[in-house]
C-alpha cells in the first residue's frame, strides 16, 4: 500500500483549485505538493483563435507583467486577432465605398 500524504493547506477536499503532486523530499519524506492550475489562451473576442503575442498567464499575474506585453500595439490589440481585425476594417471601407457611390449615383438622378 502506498504511503498516505496529507495536505498542506486548509481545504481537506479534492477540489480543482487543491490539486497536489506527491514528492519525495532529499530527506527521505513523501509530502504534498500544491499544483498550480494550468493557464488558458486569450482568445479572440469574434472567433475561437488564440491571441498571438499575448503570454498565456493566470488572470492575477496579467498585472504584474509590463503594459506592453499585456495587448499587441494595433487597433484592438488585445481583444481581436489580426484576421477578424482585418475583416473589420474591409467591412467599414467597403460600407463607406457603397456610400459614396450612393450619393454619387442620386447627385446623377437629379
Amino acid at each position: 500500500m502506498a504511503p498516505r500524504v496529507t495536505y498542506r493547506r486548509t481545504c481537506a477536499y479534492n477540489t480543482r483549485n487543491n490539486q497536489v503532486r506527491h514528492v519525495r523530499t532529499p530527506g527521505g519524506n513523501l509530502v504534498a505538493q500544491h499544483t498550480i492550475k494550468k493557464a488558458k489562451p486569450i482568445k479572440c473576442a469574434v472567433c475561437p483563435r488564440p491571441l498571438a503575442g499575448i503570454k498565456t498567464l493566470r488572470p492575477t499575474h496579467y498585472k504584474s507583467i509590463r503594459a506592453r506585453t499585456r495587448s499587441i500595439s494595433r487597433p484592438y490589440g488585445g481583444n481581436l486577432c489580426g484576421v477578424c481585425l482585418k475583416d473589420r476594417i474591409m467591412r467599414a471601407f467597403l460600407i463607406e465605398e457603397v456610400k459614396i457611390v450612393k450619393r454619387v449615383m442620386n447627385t446623377k438622378k437629379n
